[in-house]
């Protein structure tokens, strides 16, 4: 839905240039050259709106769910609008765009954003085009899916039902468009006969676990068999898109420290005038096959004579002044570059633990699914190489406890699924629109883990 809406804003955003600039310079009394001309102030003016609403997460319904928010977000995408034009306006248009030709493209082309807006918004809100979707099984998978449809635009959960028994009467009553199975148990369980005939009345009948990480982008481990993983095709990447990844994670390491070396030098400088300690942290982490590796970091925080906590937000106390802006623009992860070249990392992958806290999630995660099967979820983000930057890290940021990391690992455990290139390029692009506006890198609000038992147990071993 995002997609076709940014695909449709982008058109609209192009026809209003061309339509506006096309005005100013009487397309018809031109020559081709001018018309080139024309053509390319429209493509550039919309592309920086399409930057700009991107960065402003304008195509994310999760954050921008209503209108109103949209409005009020809609100043500041101006703003970034301006200021990636002016440079195009000033160097490469300034004979061929005059300023009032700009100003009135801009605000003209504002005003039919806003109108699609309210026309989509209007739309998805509608209740009479909603689909209507029936839960089938009361467990915590579904309690899941119930949250994640909650929040899906043009959809409405109608109902949950537990007994399989009581299917057709609950089909009659809620009228449903869509069945999600939800059920845990399924072995002489799973109404077969039933659901073959909804199906062949037209009602869409769908895997809840399938469901659930289509909306969500993480993997519903509670709810995963050993079978689920072992037939699972996409689970399967080619020889060539390991290379592909691997050379691409080459190349931007080298030219990454090449373009970078006077800034790593000023941090490390930074560093030393602003604490005492070495300039880097070098920590073990786990990396691909669950071979420890030796990462390196720019030194965030005060040193420790003592063993220090796994959790960030124990530590939170003893970040440095340098190192909260390092860490707040991510500038620490720098030196991974050169973990890149020595083959421990890839640019993209499962963020690399430290070795007591792969152990202690592989001992949790052991006991995660439902059905009480033994499936070493966690040892399962080992299979591919980590990386500076991941799935994970862009959607849920720094884990202040086993809860967050386990919502972690589903999250890695998704992108291991499904990785591709382009799906390493939306990652990438996450991550300069984070790193640019400095989101994620504060501590956590603490809570109480409810794995803390069994961490303290561990950890007395």
């Amino acid at each position: 839905m995002a997609t076709t809406l940014s695909v449709l804003e982008v058109m609209s955003v192009f026809a209003t240039m061309w339509a506006t600039l096309g005005a100013w310079t009487r397309p018809l009394l031109a020559d081709s050259l001018d018309m080139t001309g024309l053509f390319t102030q429209s493509v550039a003016i919309s592309l920086c709106c399409a930057v700009a609403f991107y960065y402003n997460d304008l195509y994310d319904f999760r954050t921008v769910r209503r209108f109103q928010e949209f409005v009020s977000r809609l100043p500041r995408c101006i703003g970034i609008v301006v200021i990636l034009a002016f440079p195009i306006y000033s160097v490469v248009l300034q004979d061929k765009m005059t300023l009032g030709a700009f100003t009135s493209s801009l605000l003209l082309t504002i005003g039919v954003v806003l109108l699609l807006r309210a026309v989509w918004y209007t739309v998805i809100q509608c209740s009479t085009l909603s689909e209507r979707v029936l839960i089938l099984g009361a467990t915590p998978l579904s309690r899941l899916l119930r949250q994640a449809l909650d929040s899906q635009p043009l959809c409405t959960v109608v109902g949950i039902v537990d007994d399989p028994a009581q299917l057709n009467r609950k089909i009659e009553e809620t009228r449903p468009n869509r069945i999600i199975v939800a059920m845990t148990e399924r072995r002489s369980r799973l109404p077969v006969q039933q659901l073959l005939e909804v199906r062949m009345r037209g009602i869409i009948v769908e895997d809840g676990a399938e469901v659930y990480e289509r909306l969500t982008g993480k993997l519903a481990i509670e709810s995963l068999t050993p079978i689920n993983l072992v037939f699972s095709k996409d689970f399967r990447k080619s020889r060539l898109h390991h290379a592909l990844a691997r050379g691409v994670s080459l190349l931007v390491a080298v030219v990454g420290l090449v373009i970078l070396a006077p800034i790593l030098g000023l941090i490390a400088l930074a560093i030393k005038l602003d604490s005492y300690g070495p300039v880097f942290l070098v920590q073990d982490r786990v990396g691909m096959g669950g071979k420890p590796f030796r990462l390196l970091k720019f030194r965030t925080m005060r040193p420790m004579d003592r063993e220090t906590s796994l959790w960030f937000l124990d530590n939170s106390n003893r970040i440095t002044r340098v190192g909260k802006w390092l860490r707040k623009f991510r500038l620490d992860e720098l030196p991974q570059f050169l973990n890149v070249l020595r083959g421990d990392m890839n640019l993209v992958g499962p963020r690399p633990q430290r070795v007591p806290k792969f152990e202690l999630l592989t001992l949790v995660l052991r006991n995660a699914p439902e059905r009480g099967e033994d499936i070493p979820y966690h040892a399962l983000r080992s299979v591919v190489r980590p990386g500076i930057t991941g799935w994970a890290q862009i959607r849920n940021g720094y884990a202040s406890n086993l809860e967050e990391e386990i919502e972690k690992t589903k999250y890695d455990l998704y992108y291991i699924k499904h990785m591709s290139l382009w799906f390493d390029l939306r990652i990438l692009l996450e991550t300069v629109k984070i790193v640019l506006s400095g989101h994620g890198s504060e501590a956590p609000v603490a809570t109480e883990p409810r794995h803390r038992r069994l961490f303290d147990v561990w950890h007395r071993r």
